[in-house]
This record gives C-alpha cells, sequence and structure tokens, in this order.
C-alpha cells in the first residue's frame, strides 16, 4: 500500500484540489505530503520539471529551497497553502524560514476560518527543533483575536487544539462558568475536563449551572469534580448516591464528603448489601463495601455471589479479592457462569490459586469447543497462571483452534513461554510440544528455548545429532554437544546454564504475580 503522501502526490499531479488530493486535513496528512514530494523512487518515471510548476502546493515542498523561497509569494492568495507556509516556518534552509515567518502573522489575520486545521499542525510542529516559532505566533495572535474566532477552537476535533482554546478563553475571561461546567461534562478530553471544572468552580462554587451538569457527565473526572464540589456548596448528603457509582474515584469521593459532613460511609454500604435476595441492590454496592470495609464484611459479600443480577455477583467476587478473602472451593463453582464478567473476575481472583486447581479438568474446559469462548479464555489464563508444562500444554492445544482470538493468545503465550525450572517433567513431553509450534520461532530461537528446556539440540538435516564443532542443522555447529556424547552442555557453559535458570525463576515469577 503506498504512503498516504505519495497517493497525495499523484492526485495533485492529476489536477485535484489540495484537500481533495489529501482527503484528509489532519496534521500528519500535511506533513506526509511535506515529506513525500522529495522523495526520489527508484524504477519509477520521472516527472518533467514544468509538471510540478502548475502545483503551487508541490513547489511548496519542492527538494530545491530557491523553488520553495519563490513559491511562498503565491500563498498570500490562496488561503488553502497556508498549512504549508507554516510548515515551512520551521524549514532547514534559512531563508525559506525567515521569508515564511515573515508572511506568517499577517496572513494568520487574512485568514481567521482556517484556524481549526492550522492551530492542529502548528502544535504537532512545534516539537520539532525549529517549530516554536509558529505556536508563539498563533498564541500571540489568539490572545488579541476577536472572541468569535476562538469559537470554533473550542469544539475542534483535536484534543490539543481544544486545550489550548480553553486556555486562552479562560486567561482572557471569555467563558461564564455554566458553560465550562457544560464543557466539562461534555469534553471527551480529561486534560480539558479537569480544566473547565476546576475554572467553573473557582467562579461559582455554589451554583447549580455548575454543579448540576458536573454531577450528570459521563466522564468520572467531571462527576467527581462535581461531587466534591458538593461539600464546599454545604450539600453533603447529596452525595450519597455516588456512593454505588461506577466510577471508583466518583466512589471515593463522595466518602470523603459524607464524612466531611460527620456521615461514615460504611454502615450504608452494609445496610445495602445485608439482604441478598434484594433485587434492587446497586451493582456496585458490594464493591464499595469492599473498598471501606474490613475482613469482616466479607460475610456480606459471599450470598452475594449467587444473587440474582450477574452485575452484583461480580462485584461481589472483585470485592472479595479487595478484601483478601478469597476461597478457592467456593469460587471455582463461578467459572460456570453465564455471564462473561462474574467468570472474569472469577479467574481473575483465583490466579495466586491456579496450582490448586486440577489441570485435566481446566485442559478439558479449554479444549471441549462446546464450551462458551468466555469459559474457554478463563481457563486458559488460570493454565497459563501455572506456569511451566501446564502453560505449553494449554497453548499448544489451542494452536488450530476455530476461534482466532484464542489462537491469537495461544500464540503470544507460546512466544513467551519459559521452560519449567526444577520439578519433574517429561523431556520428551517438552520435545514433542516444541516440535508441534516450531512454527512460530526461528531455528535459532527455537534451538536456545530446547537448550533452555535442558534438551539436547536438534537433529541435522540426516538425523544425526552431530559432535562438537560439526555443522547441524542449516550448517550452523551444534552448540552444548561434545565427542562421544551429543547434547551434553560443556563443562565451560555451566555457569550460563546456571544464570539462565535464575533469570526464568525470576520471569516465571513476575509473570504469574502479573498475571
Amino acid at each position: 500500500m503506498p504512503p498516504r503522501g505519495n497517493a497525495a502526490v499523484e492526485r495533485l499531479m492529476q489536477g485535484k484540489g489540495l484537500h481533495e488530493a489529501l482527503g484528509a486535513t489532519n496534521p500528519d496528512a500535511w506533513l506526509e505530503l511535506d515529506a513525500e514530494v522529495r522523495v526520489v523512487r527508484p524504477h519509477t518515471p520521472v516527472r518533467q520539471p514544468r509538471d510540478r510548476a502548475r502545483v503551487p502546493a508541490l513547489e511548496l515542498c519542492h527538494r530545491d529551497g530557491r523553488v520553495r523561497e519563490a513559491a511562498l509569494e503565491q500563498v498570500a492568495g490562496d488561503p488553502e497553502l497556508l498549512p504549508l507556509l507554516v510548515i515551512r516556518t520551521a524549514d532547514w534552509a534559512g531563508p525559506v524560514r525567515t521569508r515564511a515567518r515573515e508572511l506568517l502573522p499577517a496572513l494568520l489575520e487574512a485568514a481567521p476560518e482556517e484556524l481549526v486545521p492550522l492551530t492542529a499542525l502548528t502544535l504537532r510542529l512545534a516539537r520539532r527543533e525549529r517549530g516554536g516559532f509558529a505556536r508563539e505566533t498563533l498564541v500571540s495572535f489568539l490572545r488579541s483575536c476577536p472572541p468569535a474566532a476562538l469559537e470554533p477552537l473550542l469544539v475542534a476535533p483535536d484534543r490539543r487544539t481544544r486545550r489550548l482554546a480553553f486556555a486562552l478563553a479562560m486567561e482572557r475571561g471569555l467563558l461564564p462558568a455554566h458553560r465550562l461546567a457544560r464543557a466539562a461534562a461534555a469534553d471527551d478530553d480529561t486534560v480539558v475536563q479537569n480544566l473547565c471544572a476546576e475554572a467553573a468552580l473557582a467562579l461559582d462554587p455554589a451554583g447549580d449551572d455548575v454543579i448540576v451538569p458536573l454531577l450528570r457527565s459521563r466522564h468520572p473526572a467531571a462527576r467527581s469534580a462535581g461531587v466534591t464540589a458538593l461539600r464546599r456548596a454545604g450539600r453533603h448528603g447529596e452525595a450519597r448516591p455516588y456512593l454505588t457509582d461506577r466510577s471508583g474515584l466518583v466512589r471515593a469521593c463522595a466518602r470523603y464528603v459524607l464524612r466531611q459532613g460527620g456521615v461514615e460511609p460504611l454502615p450504608l454500604y452494609r445496610a445495602l448489601c445485608a439482604d441478598p435476595a434484594d433485587p434492587g441492590i446497586p451493582d456496585w454496592a458490594p464493591l464499595g463495601l469492599a473498598e471501606s470495609g474490613e475482613p469482616a464484611d466479607a460475610a456480606l459479600l459471599w450470598p452475594l455471589t449467587t444473587h440474582l443480577m450477574p452485575s452484583v455477583r461480580a462485584r461481589a467476587v472483585a470485592g472479595l479479592r479487595l478484601l483478601g478473602r478469597a476461597d478457592v472451593e467456593r469460587l471455582r463453582p463461578l467459572l460456570d457462569d453465564p455471564t462473561p464478567a462474574v467468570v472474569r473476575e472469577a479467574a481473575t481472583t483465583l490466579l495466586p490459586w491456579a496450582d490448586l486447581l486440577p489441570e485435566d479438568r481446566l485442559l478439558r474446559r479449554l479444549t471441549d469447543r462446546r464450551q462458551p469462548a468466555h469459559a474457554r479464555r478463563a481457563a486458559f489464563r488460570l493454565l497459563r497462571a501455572r506456569g511451566g508444562l501446564a502453560e505449553l500444554r494449554a497453548a499448544v492445544a489451542l494452536l488450530d483452534d476455530r476461534n482466532p482470538a484464542l489462537r491469537a493468545l495461544a500464540e503470544s503465550a507460546i512466544r513467551q513461554w519459559e521452560p519449567p525450572v526444577g520439578g519433574d517433567h517429561d523431556p520428551a513431553e517438552v520435545d514433542a510440544l516444541l516440535d508441534r509450534c516450531r512454527q512460530l520461532f526461528s531455528e535459532y530461537v527455537l534451538l536456545r528455548l530446547r537448550w533452555r528446556a535442558g534438551l539436547p539440540d536438534g537433529p541435522r538435516a540426516d538425523g544425526d545429532a552431530g559432535t562438537e564443532g560439526e555443522t547441524g542443522a542449516a550448517g550452523r555447529p551444534v552448540r552444548g554437544a561434545v565427542p562421544g556424547g551429543a547434547g551434553k552442555p560443556l563443562a565451560n557453559n555451566a555457569e550460563q546454564h546456571r544464570r539462565s535458570r535464575v533469570r526464568a525463576i525470576i520471569r516465571t515469577w513476575v509473570r504469574r504475580t502479573h498475571a
């Protein structure tokens, strides 16, 4: 597939307009066009210079700095070319860069409708060594431009553009508190949410026009700001519904506000989770109880693992994990739950005790294609947490599975597999399993893996193991072989072998800890 910039060059040569040729106006599209014009590709027809002379956009990106400098004078009559002039302000050729910087301030004032793509490009270009001038010029213009010129930037698709626009609008005092609150509630960028929420609350810390939009936002950062504002407004009791918010940040803020108002949230959580037969238990109440409770509160969570609502069951399991009160025998039936969220939480909770689960049952569940995908995935996670041969058996069993997601997980696990360290394992089984997945490794990597697993090097093409100094497959010397004893490690490799084993132990422990 040809680069996007190359395709844009071809369309420009065919007479298409600049925006039509680019197909996008994001910063990367302009930068790719600028770079692609100067690329000389072998085995492609060389175009005559007069062909490109008809296209001002290509002249602005020309390899010859004198052509680029001359083309800058055409930008004043065609605002579409302004993004390329911005790029030229960071040009490596001094005369081109100087002339572009002289033209930029006046052209910005003459083309306010181009501010949205220009701002995104300028902020992207500022990462370059000479790109700071364009940003400084743009910021200086935006600090003094009419307020209407900033409006499109506040809703621009580029988040860095919105951040800059809101910061400058607040600096100039152009936005009232209620509008800042609505922006914090609606914007999907966390930086903008925090920036606008703080500014809105600084202007009006207790008004409903500010607090209500924040509390109704779908974004946790905005909701948490609204909940925290209830304390300053003296409305502590209104934080109670947010004890069971889906966001942990919002729940923590609600607990803080209630405590500041003299109300302890833990009894409220216990009351919400007291009746396991109650179908109206809020979904996130069990997890809130675990976040603020103590280990003895696990007695309230265990009955909720059989609750009617799957979301309550899942949060109850997560709460037990948080309290450190997991019980393998009581959690194992939840691996058969019909809801993926419950099975996922149960598997996550059981990962540290994966060695206590019967491997044969997990392997049967994994290879049974009648099982739902979430149950098979949970079985694979648990088998992988066991490490060693159990992990390799599970991954190899999925190599031919019909489910592409499970196949991808299996291939990734095999490539990261660490040979078993210590314990009893059958070298012949390890040899057979590695042979089944040899297509996933290069020959060298497979030989290294076999050596770390304590197996003899692979046979040569003629079937002989080879001896020290002889060549094995692909003409490589057989490592670790000695005369009269193929496959035995050399004495001077004993220390290296020991260190490799120690590293394998450490990697296995880290992977199982963070599984």
